[in-house]
């Protein structure tokens, strides 16, 4: 049993988007019409409130708004939602506060606005400078497009940003992907988040899947791309996020040490620690419909955060997943995340995190570190450079 709580973060999820990209499997709907920013601020801070009992009086060492496209709402409603969240949960005093933006003008004319509402970090999705990938991918905006935002972020006040690549595109080329990167770096951002496209069920590359570069290719852009971020300056912490010293993000490290995260918003899950019980994953409804259904848009006069109760009782509770996690579960999702990163994990952190006696990883462990899998490093167990190539191979390991 759990008998320290981890760090606690926020996850808030903002679903709409302008446009459903054709690789995209996140819960994000197209915004075809005026999205009801107002009342599903009222609804977020409903759901963190009714989310209270996972505090354990604790603080929010990190938030992150992502989608969606959590730029399409006005720098008043994400002020707004920031004002409450403040009311209702204690944020450290360096608390990293991250938003998702797009880098279409009318979105990127708002960051320095996102930064005086309380966000202190931008996630630019970029995917990539060529217009011609970017349009088989489905993006609005383009190369252009995609500078100016990247420079907007800069000069916006955000202590930090990052900017999201993809690479493995459609028709794409070593030469091709290279030269996405040497763009990236050449703009200097203190992350960059560089991952491969995968095609996922339930997504229009799914159903009609692009020419993708081979597997030989893939290897050329990994590598070259490897050599070409070090070189840069940068040192990837996690098997897709490069930092410069110091800029990682903490949001995501402490989804990769299995700490603790509220979820609220359509859609959002959460993984929470009630001591004395045990582990939990929640959902929230994935519908923003109905979602929104069942919390009051109208506000409540003695407490401006809080949404007046719905008239209907029935509706005062959101029919929310909650499910406690079983040790083998529990074992298998914390190395699903803590192999990821670059420093590994400490049997410390394993029986902190999960509860559970590090004797029950034992033996697995011994047969990733004789396979060269695995490898020790001071007190640290951290995949090996061939073991980072092959991390399924490593987490199947632990499904038993």
């Amino acid at each position: 049993m759990v008998s320290v709580l981890p760090p606690l973060s926020l996850y808030v999820h903002i679903p709409w988007c302008e446009r459903k990209c054709p690789y995209c499997d996140f819960n994000s709907h197209e915004a075809r019409e005026e999205v009801p920013e107002g009342a599903y601020v009222d609804a977020l801070l409903g759901d963190l409130e009714r989310d209270g009992e996972f505090v354990q009086g604790r603080s929010v060492c990190s938030v992150f708004v992502g989608g969606g496209t959590p730029s399409l709402f006005s720098a008043g409603a994400i002020a707004r939602l920031l004002d409450g969240v403040r009311r209702l949960v204690a944020l450290e005093a360096d608390a990293e506060v991250t938003l998702e933006a797009n880098p279409g003008s009318a979105e990127a004319a708002k960051f320095a606005a996102f930064v005086a509402a309380g966000v202190n970090r931008l996630s630019i999705g970029i995917q990539s400078f060529d217009d011609g990938k970017l349009a088989a991918l489905g993006r609005i905006h383009n190369s252009a497009q995609a500078l100016a935002a990247i420079d907007m972020a800069r000069h916006s006040g955000a202590a930090s940003f990052n900017i999201d690549l993809m690479h493995g595109l459609p028709g794409q080329t070593e030469a091709d992907g290279l030269k996405d990167l040497r763009i990236a770096c050449r703009e200097q951002p203190p992350h960059l988040s560089w991952y491969q496209l995968t095609i996922e069920p339930n997504t229009v590359f799914h159903r009609r899947p692009p020419a993708l570069p081979d597997e030989e290719v893939l290897c050329e852009i990994e590598d070259g791309g490897e050599a070409l971020l070090r070189d840069a300056g940068y040192r990837a912490y996690e098997v897709s996020a490069w930092a410069r010293a110091g800029r990682e993000c903490r949001h995501n490290v402490n989804y990769w040490e299995f700490g603790d995260y509220l979820g609220i918003g359509a859609g959002a899950h959460g993984k929470l620690t009630l001591p004395g019980d045990g582990i939990y994953r929640t959902a929230k409804p994935r519908q923003p419909a109905k979602y929104l259904a069942h919390f009051a848009t109208a506000p409540n006069p003695a407490n401006p955060v809080r949404p007046a109760a719905p008239a209907n009782a029935a509706n005062t509770a959101i029919p929310a997943e909650r499910r406690k996690l079983d040790a083998p579960t529990l074992k298998l999702e914390f190395m699903m995340n803590a192999l990821r990163l670059q420093n590994g994990f400490t049997s410390e952190l394993f029986e902190t995190r999960t509860g559970l006696p590090f004797t029950e990883v034992a033996a697995p462990i011994e047969n990733l570190l004789s396979r060269n899998l695995l490898e020790r490093a001071g007190q640290h167990l951290r995949p090996t450079p061939f073991g980072f190539r092959h991390l399924n191979a490593l987490v199947a390991e632990f499904v038993k």
